[in-house]
């Protein structure tokens, strides 16, 4: 079940409620050793047939210096095991160290061409930060260079569900 009693796929983080803020030690504005700590992530009841689970974040209200809203990615995460109920805080980086199920989790690159989690540092705040897990019906195989386009391009047709979880910053 997830945290509000219904059977739906669920994506939530204890340390941001849905549409709210994102706390400033998940962005690069943190202090010290405070900052760019990726969010704890938890996630309720999987599709049935779930193999593998891909989360993708990024800032949808990001300019493009040429005038559109083009989103920027700030992280990407495949092949987590559906025995993996979350991520815990400060995970990125650490899916080795971590062992276990954890263990064959890969991080892609995010838009600074770095794998891993890369919070916010803004002109300009109020962008809204959509964080999106997908339930895929098998593993990704995407060799050493996982990006979001890779991904987005490999789950076509293996997608068994989607959940949302919305932050502002």
């Amino acid at each position: 079940m997830a945290s509000d009693g219904s059977g739906e796929f669920k994506l939530v983080s204890p340390t941001i409620n849905n549409e709210g803020r994102l706390p400033r030690h998940h962005t690069d504005e943190g202090q010290g050793a405070k900052k760019n700590i990726s969010p704890p992530l938890e996630w309720y009841n999987l599709p049935e047939g779930t193999k593998s689970l891909a989360v993708v974040v990024e800032d949808i209200d990001a300019p493009d210096p040429d005038g559109p809203i083009v989103p920027w990615t700030h992280w990407v995460v495949v092949n987590i095991p559906p025995t993996v109920k979350g991520l815990p805080e400060g995970f990125s980086g650490k899916e080795e160290e971590m062992g276990g199920d954890y263990k064959g989790i890969k991080e892609g690159n995010n838009d600074w061409k770095v794998p891993g989690w890369r919070g916010p540092r803004l002109p300009t705040h109020g962008h809204r930060f959509q964080f999106k897990l997908y339930a895929l019906d098998d593993e990704l195989n995407l060799g050493n260079k996982v990006t979001k386009e890779k991904t987005l391009e490999a789950i076509e047709g293996h997608v068994l569900g989607e959940a949302v979880l919305m932050a502002k910053f």
